[in-house]
C-alpha cells in the first residue's frame, strides 16, 4: 500500500529509486561504499573487531570478583552471546558482500534492523532485550574505529559508479546525515535524500542542493516507515515522499522528471552568455565550492569566479589527523589553477555548529563540547584560539595566491579586536614564509557579514577589510534566534523577514558607497525567488552552487536593475515584504508605475 510522508522540500526536482537507509546511532560512524576488491579486507577488518570485543568482554568476566552479583557475570555472557550469534554475524557480512558497505556501515544497518525488530516483540521483557543489542553493537564500533585510526587509515571514497546490487536508482533515507557523511556521499550513486530531521539551510539540504538532486527534510518518522529497497518517489517542489508508489503515480512523476531534464537542458544553453541585466549592468555569477575538484564544475557551469571556498571540509573525516600546510596548500594551488586566472575566495575553517570535526581531532585540539554550539567556539573564534593551526592555514592560502587571484574570506566576524588579531596572524604568516624563502603572493582580504552585530557595525569593518559576503544563512538564524537545523523551528526560519532584509539591504549600500565589493553567498544567492529584490538592492555580485547558476543567469538577463530599484523602498517598507514585491514585480512586468 501507497504511503504519504511530508516534509520540508529543499531542493527542486523528482526523484525515483529504492531506499537506502543510514542508522542512526550514538557512536560516530563512517559510512561508504567499498569496491568489490575490498570485499574480502572489510570482512577481515570486521571479524578482527569481533574478535577483539570478544577478548575484552571475557577479561571482564575475568575481572569481576567472586562476591560480585552473579547479574554482572550473566549480563556480559549474554553480550558475548549476541556478538557471536551465526545469525547476526552473516547477515551483517551480507550488508558488506552483496551492498558493498563497510564495516561500520553494516554494523550500524544490522542494527537499524534488529532493533525494529524487537520494537515488535509484545513481550516487554524481550523489547528491553533491544538494549543489549545495541550496546554490543556500538562497542564493535568504537573498536572499528580506533582501529582505523591506530593504522592511520583516511576515509575511503564511495565507489563512483554503481556495480554492487543492480542497476535501479538509490535514495539514502536517515534520520540526519552528519556533514562528514554528506562529503563522501557527493561523490556516490544517491538520486536523492530524505532525512527525518533538518531545515531548509542544514547542512543536508544545502549539499543536495549543490548535487541539484531533490531532497526533502524534517519528514519525522520517515527512516522508521521506509524499509531497505523500498520503492520511493521524492518530490522535491512539493516535499512529499511517496512510498511503495503505486504503477500510475509512478508514470506521472516519470513524467515530471522527463519534463525537468527538458528545462534544465534549456537553461543549459546560457551557459556562456554574459551575465548582464537588459539595462547593461554585468553581474558576477560565483560558485560556492567545498573540493578542490570542484573548481572544475564550477568553470563548466559558466561560474564567474568562486565565491566561497568552504575550506573546513578539507579537515573532515581524517581519523583525528588534520591537514598541514603542504596538504592545504596543495588543495588550495588546485582550485586557483582550475579557475584558470579566475578570482577565488577561500574561507578560512568554519568549524563548530553544524559542521563538528571528528571527536578525535577536536580532542587533539582540546575543545570540549559546546551546550549551544552555534554561539559557542566556531569560526574565526576556534581559529584565534588555535593561532599555530590559523597560521598554518593562511601560509598554505598565501602560498597559493603565487599561482593566481586569491582573496581571503573571515567568517563570523563581530568584534574589531578580532580584525586586528587577524592581521597580525595574516602578517607573521607572511613574514614566516619569506623567512623560509617559499613564494607567496598579494590577497585580499575580506568578512562575512552573517551576525546582526557586523551588519549593524558594516561601516567600520569596511575601514578594515578589502571586501565584505553577506552569509544569509547564519544571518537570517540569528537574526531571528532560530537555530536552522532544528526542524522544530524550521517553519520560523523565514528570509523574507524585514528584519534580515534590511540588514542585508543596509550591509550592500554601505558596501557600494565605499567602493567595496559586496557579494551574497549564502542561499538566499542561488534562489531565484531573490534574484531581483537582490539587484534592485545594488547587488553585483553573486555567489551560489555552480547547478544553481543557469537560473539566476536567466532572472538576472531579463531583469532592468535600475527600474527594479526604483520598487525596492516600498516593499522593504511594507509589513509583508514577499507579497509587496511580488506585487511590485507584476507592476514592472505590466509597465505600470
Amino acid at each position: 500500500m501507497s504511503i504519504q510522508v511530508f516534509g520540508l522540500p529543499v531542493s527542486r526536482g523528482v526523484a525515483i529509486g529504492r531506499a537506502v537507509l543510514v542508522a542512526s546511532s550514538r557512536v560516530d560512524v563512517a559510512h561508504y561504499f567499498i569496491a568489490e576488491d575490498q570485499v574480502a579486507a572489510e570482512l577481515d577488518r570486521l571479524q578482527t573487531a569481533r574478535a577483539a570485543v570478544a577478548e575484552e568482554f571475557s577479561a571482564l568476566k575475568a575481572d569481576v570478583p567472586e562476591d560480585a552479583h552473579a547479574e554482572l557475570v550473566a549480563l556480559l555472557d549474554v553480550h558475548l552471546m549476541l556478538l557471536q550469534d551465526d545469525t547476526m554475524q552473516a547477515a551483517t557480512r551480507q550488508w558488506i558482500t552483496e551492498r558493498h558497505y563497510n564495516a561500520e556501515w553494516a554494523v550500524s544497518a544490522q542494527l537499524e534492523v534488529l532493533a525494529r525488530q524487537f520494537d515488535d516483540m509484545e513481550d516487554e521483557y524481550l523489547r528491553e532485550r533491544k538494549a543489549d543489542v545495541e550496546q554490543v553493537a556500538e562497542r564493535l564500533l568504537r573498536t572499528l574505529a580506533r582501529q582505523a585510526a591506530a593504522q592511520g587509515a583516511e576515509a575511503v571514497p564511495l565507489a563512483a559508479s554503481r556495480d554492487f546490487g543492480g542497476d535501479d536508482p538509490l535514495i539514502l533515507v536517515a534520520n540526519d546525515i552528519a556533514p562528514a557523511d554528506m562529503m563522501q556521499f557527493k561523490r556516490s550513486v544517491f538520486t536523492g535524500f530524505v532525512t527525518d530531521v533538518g531545515g531548509r539551510t542544514s547542512h543536508t539540504a544545502i549539499v543536495a542542493r549543490s548535487l541539484d538532486i531533490p531532497a526533502v527534510v524534517g519528514a519525522r518518522e520517515v527512516s522508521r516507515i521506509v524499509r531497505q529497497d523500498d520503492w520511493i518517489v521524492i518530490d522535491g517542489d512539493a516535499g512529499v515522499i511517496i512510498v511503495s508508489p503505486s504503477p500510475i503515480v509512478l508514470e506521472e512523476y516519470r513524467f515530471r522528471q522527463r519534463q525537468i531534464e527538458l528545462e534544465r537542458a534549456r537553461l543549459d544553453r546560457l551557459r556562456s552568455r554574459p551575465s548582464i541585466t537588459l539595462d547593461g549592468q554585468p553581474v558576477a555569477l560565483h560558485a560556492n565550492i567545498e573540493l578542490p575538484a570542484d573548481a572544475s564544475a564550477a568553470v563548466a557551469a559558466g561560474a564567474t569566479g568562486v565565491g566561497l571556498f568552504r575550506s573546513e571540509f578539507l579537515f573532515m573525516n581524517r581519523l583525528g589527523k588534520l591537514p598541514d600546510e603542504d596538504e592545504q596548500y596543495v588543495a588550495y594551488r588546485d582550485a586557483t589553477l582550475a579557475l584558470g586566472g579566475l578570482p577565488v575566495t577561500i574561507r578560512t575553517v568554519d568549524i563548530g555548529a553544524d559542521k563538528p570535526l571528528d571527536r578525535m581531532s577536536l580532542g587533539e585540539l582540546r575543545h570540549e563540547h559546546a551546550l549551544n554550539p552555534a554561539l559557542g567556539l566556531r569560526a574565526i573564534r576556534w581559529s584565534l584560539a588555535e593561532p599555530a593551526m590559523f597560521r598554518q592555514q593562511l601560509r598554505a592560502m598565501l602560498r597559493a595566491a603565487a599561482h593566481g587571484p586569491v582573496r581571503i574570506l573571515i567568517p563570523m566576524v563581530a568584534h574589531l579586536s578580532e580584525v586586528q588579531r587577524v592581521r597580525v596572524e595574516l602578517a607573521q604568516a607572511r613574514q614566516e614564509l619569506n623567512e623560509r624563502g617559499v613564494p607567496s603572493g598579494d590577497v585580499q582580504l575580506g568578512a562575512m557579514v552573517e551576525i546582526p552585530a557586523a551588519a549593524l557595525m558594516v561601516n567600520s569593518l569596511l575601514a578594515h577589510f578589502d571586501f565584505l559576503s553577506i552569509g544569509t544563512n547564519d544571518l537570517i538564524q540569528y537574526t531571528l534566534a532560530i537555530d536552522r537545523t532544528d526542524d522544530a523551528v524550521a517553519h520560523l526560519y523565514d528570509p523574507w523577514h524585514p528584519a534580515v532584509l534590511h540588514l542585508i539591504h543596509q550591509t550592500i549600500s554601505a558596501a557600494r558607497a565605499a567602493g567595496k565589493e559586496v557579494s551574497v553567498c549564502g542561499e538566499m544567492a542561488g534562489d531565484p525567488a531573490f534574484t531581483e529584490l537582490l539587484l534592485a538592492m545594488g547587488l553585483r555580485s553573486f555567489s551560489m552552487h555552480p547547478a544553481q547558476i543557469g537560473a539566476v543567469k536567466q532572472r538576472v538577463l531579463r531583469a532592468d536593475a535600475n527600474q527594479l530599484a526604483s520598487r525596492v523602498h516600498a516593499a522593504l517598507a511594507a509589513d509583508a515584504p514577499e507579497k509587496a514585491w511580488a506585487l511590485a514585480l507584476r507592476q514592472e512586468a505590466a509597465g505600470e508605475p
